[in-house]
């Protein structure tokens, strides 16, 4: 739902058929406005940040004004393409892919933190990822650090178990979804034909990306781009992906065990376990690694996304010690957000939590979360720049070249000049 919303819009209110009503009051000091999506995990978790805040800072208040992502996103973009602050919050969630974008195409909108935040203590990529020239600029919050789901009955019923699953090529994974359907009926993964999330993951999980570290264009003769690509295509040549469309279509298809795998981010948790009648019945296993690749690696990121502080924000130094104080070093807080809304965060002392090593017996009697937070500190840290969408939309009106068997680099060509005419 479309909702606009201004610097003097206090958060609250009350939620009746997923319609928010606001209530509207003059900006005061001591009032840090946060502009967010998703109430239930990145609001809430932004609530209970403001929560032990006001503890010892009893005359601040943490307001959340929640948006659609898409119209916090376009709110934000007209605001400050309009070249004025009034009505800007704050603090503001930016999705980790469109983090240079506005860095770059706003340049003094948002206020580096260089000198505020110990970035030594967060996953390298989430660092990288918000940096420009020296400066960095995010407080970073949730990872899509990700692994291999998959219905580890299954599996076992074709004779596999967590071992063999523990360090894998993706090729190896072709052989073990065609063993398994061969056996059991199953198909291995679905694939969404509109989305190339999956091309991204194996990307990152070799240090590479569309664009090189200086913005320029890094795919035509991008090796881990086309090994990408070619693994894409063997994985829909092989029979183990059935194509799905949309999200309720994709995470339908293996909770309801049409499909029995799924290479994704950690915030697919929640989604799985609420199928309570499956409990036991699923493993987490690292992600397959790309073939033949130097420095291809078994971790890798979906998604994501960090805070970031308006320069013209009315309390930016409070908003500034708010973030640093919490986000930036309370390990605590982190084992707090993981068991209430399953948000694995970037901070790496809270790794060491009791909470991250408490095993789930949803998921075998795995320590999920402890496997999670060491695949996240190995995510090799790649620069999303500023024109990942555009590239994404370039690769997937290829793939229907690419899964009816066509030429890679040509493929890849095609890609590159796409994205090349666009960011020109």
């Amino acid at each position: 739902m479309s909702r606009t919303t201004s610097r003097w819009t206090r958060a609250l209110a009350v939620t009746m058929t997923g319609i928010s009503l606001f209530t509207v009051a003059a900006a005061s000091a001591g009032e840090i406005t946060v502009w967010a999506w998703d109430p239930n995990f990145n609001g809430a978790t932004m609530n209970k940040a403001a929560e032990i805040y006001k503890a010892d800072h009893p005359d601040t208040t943490v307001t959340v004004v929640d948006f659609a992502k898409a119209d916090l996103e376009q709110k934000l973009q007209a605001q400050l393409a309009s070249g004025t602050t009034d009505g800007l919050p704050d603090i503001v969630l930016i999705e980790d892919y469109g983090a240079q974008k506005y860095l770059q195409s706003f340049p003094g909108a948002f206020e580096p933190l260089t000198d505020k935040i110990d970035y030594s203590n967060f996953a390298p990529y989430k660092v990288e990822l918000a940096t420009l020239n020296g400066q960095t600029y995010s407080v970073p919050f949730d990872s899509g650090v990700t692994g291999l789901f998959y219905r580890s009955d299954v599996l076992e019923e074709a004779g596999y178990t967590a071992a063999d699953l523990a360090d894998i090529t993706w090729d190896r994974l072709i052989e073990i979804g065609t063993d398994v359907k061969e056996k059991t009926g199953k198909v291995l993964l679905p694939f969404d034909p509109n989305d190339a999330g999956i091309i991204r993951i194996m990307m990152q999980s070799a240090g590479s990306w569309y664009f090189n570290a200086d913005g320029s264009v890094n795919i035509a003769d991008n090796a881990v781009f086309k090994e990408a690509l070619s693994t894409y295509q063997d994985l829909v040549a092989s029979g183990i992906t059935k194509p799905v469309a949309g999200w309720t279509e994709y995470t339908g298809s293996f909770t309801s065990g049409d499909t029995v795998a799924t290479p994704t981010g950690v915030w697919m948790v929640g989604t799985i376990k609420a199928n309570a009648d499956q409990s036991g019945m699923w493993g987490i296993a690292p992600l397959p690694k790309l073939d033949g690749v130097e420095g291809a690696t078994h971790a890798s990121n979906l998604g994501g996304s960090s805070w970031y502080v308006l320069s013209s924000a009315p309390n930016k130094e409070e908003a500034i010690d708010f973030l640093a104080t919490i986000w930036g070093s309370d390990a605590d807080f982190y084992q707090e957000i993981l068991v209430n809304q399953g948000a694995v965060g970037s901070l790496m002392a809270a790794r060491e939590g009791a909470a991250y090593s408490e095993s789930d017996d949803f998921f075998g009697g795995e320590p999920v979360w402890q496997n999670f937070s060491d695949w996240l500190g190995q995510i090799p840290a790649v620069n999303y720049g500023i024109f990942t969408n555009e590239a994404d939309a370039a690769v997937i009106a290829q793939i229907p070249a690419l899964t009816s068997g066509g030429n890679v680099d040509e493929i890849a060509a095609a890609i590159d000049a796409q994205v090349r005419q666009q960011v020109q």
